[in-house]
């Protein structure tokens, strides 16, 4: 029986245009008053998406949020958080000479700001990034060692980033989940990091398991929870290979492809 309906944003849930059309909003409100659990799953902190937690009402006491792909659970009502996962910044480091040969920008992540990295190409990510949250220039040798890093960035011009994902050898590829996330944008998460960690944590915390979860995405960085989901639903618009992954097609995300799929499945 579906108890978690799990949402992925741009591309998903999110119109071109960064909204929540109305018909999206209305069905999940519907759902989420019948007692199924809504969750947006976002690469972005909470704070970067509270607008959208708030138009769906999803700011009770058993609304919870899945953070940055998966490497933090945190609860809407009071942003405490139920699981983290970070990096370390020496895990960082074979990335950041990797970036610096082919010259590329970097963009490094903790829980609560960005750090674009200031000895580098400068980045795409704060002209692409829509949300509340702090951009700190820093140099990656100023970077502390005590702190815990989320995940990293590179976003540069589609062309580019073409050629720095082909240029990405076996073992760096062993030392990162990798994924294409936008067009313009490739992150960078600890090993085995996915927002199939994070649901599966929550799912976890609800004495719930993946039997019980309908997913929503489109991309690359939501292919984890397609494949682990009961029901897998990819977008009109989504990858090709997401799209074989899926267990439905629904429509694009500007003709409200998942307020379609939830009434027909909820009716």
């Amino acid at each position: 029986m579906i108890k978690m309906v799990a949402l992925d944003l741009d591309g998903t849930l999110l119109t071109s245009d960064k909204t929540i059309s109305k018909g999206n909003e209305q069905a999940l409100k519907a759902i989420h008053d019948d007692g199924v659990k809504v969750v947006l799953c976002t690469g972005r902190p909470i704070n970067a998406i509270w607008r959208f937690i708030e138009q769906l009402g999803l700011t009770e006491e058993a609304d919870y949020t899945i953070t940055f792909n998966g490497a933090l659970v945190v609860h809407n009502n009071d942003k405490a958080e139920l699981a983290k996962s970070g990096i370390q910044k020496a895990d960082l480091v074979p990335l950041h000479d990797f970036v610096k040969n082919q010259g590329a920008p970097l963009d490094i992540l903790d829980f609560e700001q960005v750090y674009p990295m200031t000895d580098l190409k400068p980045s795409m990510y704060k002209q692409q990034f829509k949300g509340n949250i702090d951009f700190v220039p820093r140099s990656f040798d100023d970077l502390s060692t005590d702190d815990e890093y989320s995940k990293a960035i590179v976003s540069d011009q589609p062309e580019l980033l073409d050629k720095y994902q082909s240029n990405i050898d076996d073992d760096l590829r062993a030392k990162y989940h990798i994924v294409r996330s936008q067009p313009q944008i490739m992150e960078f998460l600890a090993s085995g990091m996915d927002k199939v960690v994070g649901l599966e944590a929550l799912l976890k915390h609800f004495g719930m398991d993946f039997s019980n979860l309908m997913a929503f995405g489109d991309a690359e960085n939501d292919l984890g929870m397609i494949k682990n989901a009961e029901i897998g639903v990819v977008m009109e618009n989504g990858q090709q290979p997401v799209k074989e992954a899926g267990d439905v097609i629904t429509g694009n995300n500007d003709e409200d492809g998942v307020a379609q799929f939830v009434n027909k499945y909820f009716g």
